[in-house]
């Protein structure tokens, strides 16, 4: 199950949707840092759909620091079990193949101005 405002991401937005872990391993391999959206099901959690209005007004905040791609229904167990970010809607950081950090559930905006850069840059902070 679907959202419009999580379609759009896709649509509008050209970020992936991820449909098997091969996909999820791919993108995140890739040079540069990566943002998993997974979204969980916007039927019985209303949050989803307000992270994906979020998510591109942090892509550009960041500068486009990491690219994003939306998590597929079908897998979405899996990859939050694997970066132990259990709840959803959450954003899942990667680097070099690996999770850095997640952030489950909607949060403040300062909240995630403060955080990103924390997992994205882990010794800066």
């Amino acid at each position: 199950m679907s959202h419009p405002l999580i379609d759009r991401l896709v649509t509008d937005f050209d970020w992936p949707r991820l449909s098997t872990m091969h996909d999820v391993a791919a993108f995140v391999a890739a040079p540069g840092a990566h943002c998993l959206f997974v979204p969980g099901d916007p039927r019985r959690n209303l949050e989803s759909a307000d992270v994906a209005v979020i998510l591109p007004e942090l892509h550009m905040t960041f500068q486009r620091a990491f690219d994003c791609a939306v998590v597929a229904d079908a897998i979405e167990t899996q990859v939050r079990t694997a970066a132990n970010v259990l709840k959803t809607p959450s954003l899942i950081f990667y680097r070099d193949g690996l999770p850095l950090g997640g952030i489950p559930k909607v949060r403040d905006w300062d909240d995630y101005i403060a955080r990103i850069p924390r997992i994205l840059n882990p010794r800066a902070a």
